[in-house]
């Protein structure tokens, strides 16, 4: 274990009786905002418990900012915030009171817990209605009241599960927002959503799991990479023939519209196939442009790799 890596397991394996929730999970995730991706019983879910010390692993081994999750689960749970998918609020408790109890329950002196319980409502926006029944808030409120219990101690870093699930797209843009700032902030944030767009819009690496494996992990850039064979072919002239020339050079044509194609060359590095194709049809090109690969598209394609038989 280094601490090189905000969270690092090896050979990580969670079972449940017979069912293997984690199965061998191997990785290393440096600081900033990650996207923790996967279907339903993916692993994603017990992957934070066994880190947060909350179900102890069946086998191997796991550290959070360098202290082991078998020997140090206090001192993890000092540093790290933790905001559940399901509620987990405390009946007839405010706003007010429920992140101040957090507070005490990380060790805060009443004034310490007291004035930062007012700064993190302040800042995820509760403004007046901090002393309301949590059990009156909105979906979008009691989101942004588990992101504050889970900031009141001040921690390195935040283990977020599906924060804007069931949140209407208003209340997803604000705590979005308020993700990439704590990003920003330095705070290193590992967040787990079934909403792509989500991910892609704060975070910087993406992990993708599914059956209780780690399929695929890296920067969200290096994913979003230009494929090496699609493109979109911008153009002037006759279509059909500019299309029969294409075919005749090995390069297929995958949609038509009037003026653009979408197409695969043969091989990588053979874009000159399609300037041939165009002088010899008379087709005058505007724009050839590489088709980049979607998060979408390496989420299906990793789900695909591990069902395949």
């Amino acid at each position: 274990m280094t601490m090189n890596y905000i969270f690092q397991c090896q050979q990580l394996t969670k079972n449940y009786g017979r069912i293997v929730a984690l199965r061998g999970v191997t990785l290393g995730v440096q600081p900033g905002v990650v996207g923790l991706l996967g279907p339903n019983g993916a692993g994603k879910s017990t992957l934070f418990s066994v880190l947060l010390g909350q179900t102890p692993a069946s086998s191997g081994a796991a550290s959070v900012l360098g202290l082991d999750i078998r020997r140090q689960q206090r001192a993890i749970r000092r540093r790290v915030g933790f905001v559940p998918e399901n509620d987990c609020l405390i009946p007839g408790m405010s706003g007010t009171g429920y992140v101040y109890f957090a507070g005490r329950l990380a060790g805060m002196s009443h004034a310490d817990a007291m004035q930062r319980t007012h700064e993190v409502l302040d800042y995820v926006g509760m403004e007046e209605a901090r002393y309301r029944s949590a059990e009156q808030y909105s979906t979008g409120m009691k989101q942004r009241l588990k992101l504050a219990q889970a900031l009141v101690h001040d921690p390195d870093m935040l283990f977020l599960d599906e924060p804007t699930n069931g949140m209407d797209p208003q209340g997803r843009q604000v705590m979005l927002s308020l993700i990439s700032d704590l990003g920003r902030a330095g705070i290193s944030v590992i967040m787990s959503s079934h909403l792509l767009p989500d991910v892609e819009r704060v975070c910087e690496r993406v992990v993708i799991m599914g059956g209780g494996e780690v399929l695929t992990e890296g920067r969200l850039e290096e994913m979003n990479k230009p494929h090496p064979t699609l493109y979109r072919v911008e153009f002037t002239g006759d279509g059909a023939s500019f299309h029969r020339r294409l075919t005749d050079v090995s390069v297929r044509v995958l949609e038509q519209a009037e003026s653009s194609l979408q197409i695969a060359l043969p091989e990588e590095g053979t874009q000159r196939l399609v300037l041939q194709a165009a002088r010899d049809s008379g087709a005058r090109l505007f724009g050839l442009h590489p088709k980049r690969s979607s998060l979408e598209e390496t989420f299906m394609a990793a789900i695909q790799r591990q069902r395949a038989p």
